[in-house]
């Protein structure tokens, strides 16, 4: 089984992700990695923590000579801004955040200082999902699997996207020539509008994020019980990112507003395409976002996200003193306008985690060579069954 979990606080020395489950003989690309971490701290909208830091991930366990060995694999993301214990530059708040885990995890603690909570519930703790998600990443590509997450609108501005393997590149390169990693220019220049519009009335801005997975092949995920159906899993992974409150698979919601001769995928098949991850069991529509029954069906998986805007404003909002009980503006630690472009690399990689773990669920083996050969035996008994000669 491929499972994470995250230590470390904001502005604490080290952020680290301990990912166990990964077979043995994985060439690590520590340059993708890094440059995920990098997407990460970008986008417009960011704010000054993104100048002092420069993630960069090491590489303390598990691994030889960049070849996973099967044991444990901790990546640590080193924080330049250490100072949690420097009273005078990490002060106590006593002044709550609303929409911040401030209160609720004061109350939680019993404590009147919120610092214990925020340097915990900071997205700051999102470098070690991003390290862990590059990193499975790095797994699904060496099966032909492209995850690919994007910034799809804002506000009023919203854009519609075509993705499938011939525009990926396309759409990639567009991406990571936006501002807000949105692939759409017009969307991109409108939402950059937003945000600038914020910053100067001390506002800030959310949006939604899409992510596409490219090349899955079908019986990823199962039906046998709910909490391991794929997109539970999917769903929870992006509920847990910091400031997020709606998650959609495929049409989402708008399945609510028509019929099913409207919302479910007629099926076809097609002999010619037998050779391919769908095993040539071809869809005109994936409104499904390549789920049914828990299951991958063979069409691209579609994950849609919706990030509230970032709960710290610079100008405060109605809040109570803690220690005082009389009412206040809420405390101001240094944050950004917008995250929403980081916010899509960080869905982007917990959506490929998710995945990867499923992949490992049905095909999985102690090393390289045995999920291979394990991968390969299961898509030519499937193919088998529906012989195209």
């Amino acid at each position: 089984m491929l499972t994470y979990r995250t230590a470390g606080e904001s502005h604490g020395p080290t952020t680290l992700a301990f990912v166990e489950g990964l077979p043995a003989g994985l060439a690590i690309d520590t340059t993708f990695i890094n440059a995920e971490l990098a997407r990460r701290q970008g986008g417009y909208g960011r704010g000054g923590r993104q100048r002092i830091e420069t993630d960069v991930v090491r590489l303390l366990t598990g691994v030889r000579a960049g070849v996973t060995l099967g044991s444990p694999v901790v990546l640590e993301i080193v924080n330049k801004d250490s100072r949690l214990d420097d009273a005078v530059k990490t002060p106590p708040v006593t002044r709550p955040r609303p929409g911040h885990a401030d209160l609720a995890g004061s109350l939680k603690w019993l404590t009147q200082d919120c610092r214990g909570t925020l340097e915990r519930a900071s997205a700051r703790e999102t470098a070690a999902r991003v390290a862990a998600g590059a990193l499975a990443q790095v797994f699904l590509r060496e099966f032909g699997i492209e995850v690919f997450g994007f910034v799809s609108g804002a506000i009023d501005a919203t854009c519609v996207v075509e993705v499938d393997a011939e525009s990926l590149p396309e759409l990639r390169a567009a991406r990571d020539a936006s501002d807000v990693y949105c692939p759409d220019s017009e969307t991109g220049a409108r939402i950059i509008d937003h945000i600038h519009k914020a910053k100067v009335e001390q506002d800030t801005v959310g949006g939604r994020v899409e992510v596409h997975v490219l090349g899955v092949p079908p019986g990823l995920g199962t039906c046998v019980q709910w909490n391991e159906r794929l997109d539970s899993r999917l769903a929870a992974a992006v509920m847990g990112i910091q400031a997020f409150k709606a998650v959609e698979i495929g049409m989402g919601a708008d399945c609510a507003w028509h019929f099913g001769s409207q919302v479910h995928d007629p099926i076809a098949y097609d002999r010619s395409l037998a050779g391919e991850s769908h095993l040539g069991f071809t869809r005109p529509s994936n409104n499904a976002g390549g789920l049914e029954g828990g299951m991958t069906n063979g069409m691209p998986v579609v994950v849609r996200g919706t990030m509230k805007p970032i709960a710290t404003l610079l100008r405060g909002m109605p809040s109570v003193d803690l220690a005082t009980h009389e009412s206040v503006q809420s405390q101001y630690e240094r944050s950004d306008v917008s995250a929403i472009a980081a916010a899509s690399v960080v869905m982007e990689c917990v959506v490929a985690f998710e995945i990867a773990a499923a992949f490992l669920a049905k095909f999985g083996g102690d090393s390289m060579a045995e999920v291979r050969a394990h991968f390969d035996a299961t898509m030519q008994l499937a193919r088998a069954l529906h012989p195209h000669e």
